[in-house]
């Protein structure tokens, strides 16, 4: 491999006392050692142009006269930049790569795709003078990269998306305060179980990447894997249910009662009420009836007043949980293939953080069927009390047996 960086500190060593000639030929020189790919190498350290460096190199093996560029050109001469000849060449270009922040919403590039031949040729049809390979370098000194696009917009926010926020951010922290149990809770993404591509890489020895399945259809004898979360937010810690069948509202409580078994009890062995956050759709959706009941079951079983606050529509990137727990899973086990259960178990409650975040992990093997209908009758059996402020966002469901006592 060409160690370029070397490459820059011998030519910043030794170009402030090399005349045109020198520099052209030590570029050349190195180029030559490196072998295949030294002239790009050599090119990105130096700044010398390949074409340079390329005669410098026929200067080396005796086949371009000395005297083509043998001369050392007096300060100032050669072709001037086209910027400089071409002094509108520049706006011209930066309207027509984002017309709309130049204040150019009729640009003819508007629809078309901005490769650099298509720049060339609108500018060309302007009046300029100009090849792709020039458009290249001129966009480069203008801030420009190829740009892929970023999933970063969530759509129209609530009017109350902030109060919102403000209102769990208060509520979690009063919880954490007193000493209660508050966590936040999703279902990661689903992931194919067997020898599929996993993203990302890990070191192996080279030229034996693991080989994996060309196509990403589901084995119908291990299918998919629904890994269900719980993170701990005072103590940074996690859980992680993961489920063979369904994502569904009693698959998500049984995952929050199994955390309460194996982590939750130990550590708030005092606590009267959990507070819950989630995102408002899915499993644990605002609006998903199963999840009110199962919660209602929960907090009968485990004698705990449960208070739940789902985000507002449209943020669930902002769900803790996706930042301090599912980001450490997925980099974790980034380039190893998830041949089965046991290793996404395995992986899982390996991650680990610098922070302090550690995991613990357990299958599921219960089946939860989908299509489970509540009925009104149902619902208004449960003992919920709803906030004032998004009683649809937020509530507290006690045990019945308070309901029983009022």
């Amino acid at each position: 491999m060409i160690d370029v960086a070397a490459i820059k500190l011998r030519y910043d060593a030794v170009s402030p006392v090399l005349d045109e000639r020198g520099r052209r030929r030590f570029a050349a020189a190195e180029a030559l050692t490196a072998g295949w790919g030294g002239i790009a190498a050599v090119s990105a350290a130096t700044g010398i142009a390949r074409s340079t460096i390329g005669y410098g190199l026929r200067e080396l093996r005796g086949a371009a006269p000395d005297s083509a560029l043998g001369g050392i050109r007096r300060k100032g001469a050669g072709r001037k930049p086209l910027t400089q000849t071409d002094p509108t060449l520049l706006s011209d270009l930066e309207r027509l790569v984002d017309p709309a922040t130049r204040g150019d919403p009729m640009s003819p590039l508007k629809w078309t795709s901005k490769s650099l031949r298509n720049l060339a040729a609108a500018l060309c049809a302007m009046g300029h003078r100009v090849g792709h390979d020039v458009v290249g370098t001129l966009l480069k000194t203008l801030g420009y990269s190829l740009q892929g696009n970023r999933k970063t917009l969530e759509g129209s926010s609530h009017v109350d998306r902030d109060a919102q926020f403000q209102h769990i951010a208060r509520t979690v922290k009063d919880a954490i305060t007193a000493g209660q149990p508050a966590i936040s809770v999703d279902t990661k993404k689903k992931e194919l179980v067997g020898d599929f591509k996993n993203g990302g890489r890990e070191y192996r020895p080279a030229g034996a990447p693991e080989p994996v399945r060309v196509h990403d259809f589901v084995d119908p004898k291990l299918g998919r894997a629904a890994p269900y979360g719980i993170y701990d937010i005072a103590d940074d810690k996690g859980w992680v249910s993961v489920g063979i069948d369904h994502d569904t509202a009693a698959f998500a409580v049984n995952a929050i009662r199994s955390w309460w078994i194996s982590m939750g009890r130990d550590r708030y062995a005092h606590a009267h009420t959990l507070t819950i956050t989630a995102d408002g759709g899915g499993s644990n959706g605002s609006r998903v009836r199963l999840w009110k009941v199962e919660l209602q079951k929960l907090a009968d079983e485990l004698g705990l007043t449960i208070a739940v606050l789902h985000l507002p529509p449209g943020t669930s990137k902002w769900n803790k949980i996706e930042h301090r727990l599912f980001s450490f899973i997925s980099r974790n086990w980034r380039g190893r293939p998830l041949t089965d259960y046991r290793t996404i178990v395995e992986l899982i409650g390996a991650t680990t953080s610098t922070a302090g975040l550690t995991v613990r992990c357990e299958l599921d093997e219960n089946r939860y069927p989908a299509g489970i209908k509540v009925s009104d009758e149902d619902m208004a059996s449960l003992n919920i009390i709803r906030n004032e402020f998004h009683g649809e966002w937020n509530y507290t469901i006690k045990p019945q047996s308070q309901k029983l006592a009022r």
